[in-house]
């Protein structure tokens, strides 16, 4: 493996999360690093949610550009830093941190990477409707960011399990802060999904469904809940095409899973800290990402 030349110049930039030797987001980074020429490391960091306000002391005092933030301290770590953005407060969620000078700003770029990846394949949901299942905290990032930049219409559909509320309180924050007018529809109500979803112009899963522990199990039943000129993506990344995507595409629809999330929401971070933003086409065919099917 090729390793980055270390110097005294060199500079860190970390990733705060626990568990998370699993993570490719540092290759991600570090890949970007390369093509930028900047003399720049990306390193992941075992830090838990005891640790982390030692961790936010230590990235201030050892000067690092910034961090990556993921679970569990993507939800609490805004109480350390000087300042959050407008989405990252209605998110109640931060995944990047930027250094400057010593004043540390927090910022959310899920659902930034998310509308970017839409944009990347032509699909526009400015002025639109979009139907999105989930509660958590990327189905937050998606539905702020998705209000925030111009989405007129949300049903958000989530379960009747301990994550409901967060979703009712991601409608008011929508309607309260946004143009965008948001309703929530229990999950366990398909005749109205099924409703809702046919009069969208995009349909997201924004849960964990899909994925393992639940690789191969979808919510929706059939292929009748997808007409061929909706369009439908998953913010599941792993396996690449999920049981859901698939039954859409059989169905006719243009579909997209989370790879093109994942990637934008990095280069939305790297954009914010160093202030150069990397080819996405080259990222794309450095990391062997794709994520559109067509049939």
């Amino acid at each position: 493996m090729e390793r980055h030349q270390i110097t005294g110049h060199t500079e860190l930039i970390g990733l705060l999360a626990y568990p998370i030797r699993h993570s490719q987001s540092p290759a991600t980074h570090n890949a970007a690093y390369e093509k930028l020429g900047v003399d720049i490391v990306n390193l992941a960091f075992e830090v838990d949610a005891p640790e982390l306000e030692d961790a936010i002391k230590g990235l201030r005092a050892l000067k690092l550009r910034g961090a990556n933030v993921s679970m569990p301290n993507k939800t609490i770590v805004h109480q350390y830093l000087d300042e959050i953005s407008p989405a990252a407060r209605l998110c109640g969620a931060v995944n990047t941190i930027v250094n400057k000078d010593g004043y540390l700003v927090g910022h959310i770029t899920d659902g930034i990477g998310y509308i970017q990846s839409l944009k990347d394949n032509d699909i526009d949901p400015v002025g639109k409707k979009l139907t999105i299942v989930g509660s958590g905290g990327a189905a937050t990032a998606v539905e702020i960011q998705a209000a925030l930049d111009g989405v007129a219409e949300m049903s958000i559909f989530a379960r009747d399990d301990k994550f409901k509320q967060n979703a009712l309180d991601t409608v008011k924050k929508i309607n309260e802060n946004t143009n965008c007018k948001a309703t929530f529809y229990p999950l366990e109500d398909l005749d109205k999904l099924k409703e809702e979803m046919h009069s969208s112009y995009l349909f997201t899963n924004a849960t964990g469904v899909g994925m393992k522990p639940l690789e191969g199990i979808t919510y929706i039943p059939d292929s009748s809940f997808f007409r061929p000129d909706l369009i439908v993506t998953d913010v599941v990344y792993a396996p690449h095409e999920t049981a859901m995507l698939k039954m859409a595409r059989h169905a006719g629809c243009k579909t997209m899973n989370g790879q093109g999330m994942m990637l934008f929401q990095a280069i939305a971070a790297i954009e914010l800290i160093l202030g150069k933003r990397v080819d996405s086409a080259y990222m794309k065919e450095k990391l062997g990402i794709s994520y559109v099917y067509e049939d």
